[in-house]
């Protein structure tokens, strides 16, 4: 069922194109800008590699608490944006929730206080990371405007990539949860996250690339990217209400051969629970998005295998290799959990967590195996003084 709007939001709607909406009332906005440029201060004392660090560490945050706030329902507890019903926090916004409310019959409608200060807190985190990384590239371009050795490529597209995360984020309520946005939305988290981890690599003087084996970058590389598929596949799931379609693990209903609808499940432009005639999506379509998750999941796990054994055969990538192996096992032990225990909610935001921590230690495999591919990168330290890391 698609989700519904309390009444008096109904008229922001219909006043403007849903592609874009803008809650805030100047006064409102002011107060927004104003908390932003004590983060952009922040950012301009804070020490290079520590800002790197504190984007990296904020980003996996986030990708996890967007899970949280997909799994527990509270992406419309505020259906405007980028405010709550036009106030800055959901305490300024207390009556126009409360009156949500008691039109959707309790909390457990879209809004409720504790969904719209979830969803706020996670758009709060948002603008955060966005702010630091404009300051990051403001920095960059700074040291390369004074004539030190200061590359503005990756910078600049950290700053590209959250603006367009910024606009998912907004689509993903303006849109009313379109399922596809939402994933997407997702992924550009999880593309964020390993943009900044590349970015932290390169600055790091104990992690350097090493002329390791050709084919381990290239197994870390097809590993990561089947790793990516694989998260679009359960953001896909997670999007559509699908985690129980299937019963009982590892089969899907008692069956290796479930009935599926292919073309159902992955139709993708249209509104949750619907098909684009505006039918509702059928069952089998539903297990078709679980199924196609958990098939997927082997390809993804025999690839991150190979990755690791060929890391191990390097003894400086023999840790790393270890982890990639724990982290998969714990992985599949709480995907196989989210099925048998009806998809608990620490268990499902584990289970994102987990896929965007395999995300940073894949990315810090195709980085150190990739000098006989790259080329050997100017000293970490080097860019870390023209930068003025060490003020």
């Amino acid at each position: 069922m698609s989700p519904s709007l309390p009444s008096n939001l109904i008229t922001i709607y219909q006043a403007r194109p849903t592609v874009w909406l803008f809650s805030l009332h100047w006064l409102q906005a002011a107060v927004w800008l104003l908390g932003l440029l004590l983060v952009v201060w922040a950012g301009l004392r804070m020490r290079w590699p520590r800002l790197v660090a504190l984007l990296v560490f904020l980003t996996l945050d986030l990708v996890m608490f967007g899970a949280f706030v997909r799994l527990t329902d509270a992406g419309l507890g505020c259906p405007d944006w980028p405010g709550c019903y036009g106030r800055l926090t959901p305490m300024q916004a207390h009556a126009q929730i409360h009156q949500a409310v008691v039109e959707e019959g309790g909390d457990s409608g879209n809004v409720s206080p504790f969904k719209a200060w979830v969803e706020m807190i996670h758009r709060y985190v948002a603008t955060v990371i966005g702010t630091l990384i404009l300051v990051m590239t403001a920095r960059a371009w700074w040291g390369r405007r004074h004539g030190q050795a200061t590359r503005l490529g990756l910078p600049l597209l950290l700053l590209a990539w959250v603006v367009i995360q910024g606009m998912f984020g907004a689509w993903t309520v303006t849109l009313l949860l379109k399922p596809l946005v939402v994933t997407l939305h997702l992924m550009g988290g999880i593309i964020l996250l390993l943009l900044g981890a590349w970015f932290w690599m390169r600055q790091r003087d104990d992690a350097q690339p090493l002329q390791a084996a050709r084919g381990a970058w290239l197994l870390s590389l097809a590993a990561l990217g089947g790793l990516l598929v694989q998260i679009f596949l359960g953001g896909w799931v997670s999007t559509n209400y699908a985690a129980l379609a299937c019963t009982g693990f590892p089969t899907c209903n008692g069956s290796f051969h479930p009935p599926t609808d292919w073309a159902a499940g992955f139709s993708m432009w249209r509104n949750l629970g619907r098909m684009p005639d505006g039918s509702s999506i059928p069952l089998t379509g539903l297990i078709a998005i679980q199924w196609a998750h958990r098939l997927f999941a082997v390809v993804a796990s025999a690839l991150i295998l190979a990755a690791a054994a060929a890391l191990a055969r390097h003894r400086p990538l023999r840790r790393l290799a270890a982890w990639l192996v724990v982290a998969l096992a714990v992985q599949i032990a709480l995907g196989a959990s989210l099925v048998t225990l009806q998809h608990p909610l620490l268990p499902a935001v584990a289970h994102n967590g987990v896929a965007a921590w395999m995300v940073l230690l894949l990315t810090i495999a195709c980085w150190r195996t990739g000098a006989s591919v790259q080329g050997a990168p100017p000293g970490g330290s080097a860019m870390l003084r023209s930068l003025g890391a060490e003020r």
